[in-house]
C-alpha cells in the first residue's frame, strides 16, 4: 500500500520538477519558523542518516532550494536553510502534492477506513 501510493505521488511530484525526498526536505524545513534546522536534527526528523541527507542537500543546494550555513552551536555541524527559491518551490508544489495524496489515497477510502487507519497509525507510532 505504501509503495503504491508513494510511486503515484512521486510521479506527480516529478511532473513539478521535484523528487519525493526534495519535497520531504522542503516541507520539513518549512515547519520551522525560520526554515532552518541543523543537519543532525533534520536527518533525525526524516529518519535518514546524516550522510544521506548531506548528499541530498548538496544536490538541492546546487538547485538553490536550500543553502548550508555554519552551525554556531556546533563547529563541526551545519545548518540547512530554506532559500526564497525553496520557499517559492514548496508554495507552488504543495497544493498539487495535497491533491495527489487525496487522489491516490484519501479519496479512495471510506470515512470508517480512514478512521481505522488513524487508530492503527496512533498505535504503531506510540512506541516511538
Amino acid at each position: 500500500m505504501v509503495t503504491a501510493v508513494q510511486v503515484r505521488t512521486a510521479h506527480d511530484l516529478a511532473e513539478l520538477g521535484l523528487s519525493e525526498p526534495d519535497y520531504e526536505v522542503l516541507s520539513t524545513l518549512s515547519e520551522r519558523e525560520d526554515g532552518t534546522s541543523t543537519l543532525h536534527e533534520q536527518a533525525a526528523k526524516m529518519g535518514w542518516s546524516r550522510s544521506r541527507l548531506s548528499r541530498h542537500a548538496s544536490r538541492m543546494e546546487a538547485r538553490e532550494l536550500i543553502r548550508r550555513a555554519p552551525d554556531p552551536a556546533d563547529g563541526r555541524g551545519c545548518l540547512l536553510v530554506l532559500t526564497s527559491t525553496g520557499w517559492d518551490t514548496l508554495r507552488d508544489a504543495a497544493p498539487s502534492h495535497v491533491a495527489s495524496v487525496r487522489r491516490h489515497f484519501v479519496d479512495r477510502l471510506a470515512p470508517d477506513e480512514l478512521a481505522a487507519l488513524g487508530r492503527i497509525a496512533r498505535k504503531l507510532s506510540a512506541d516511538r
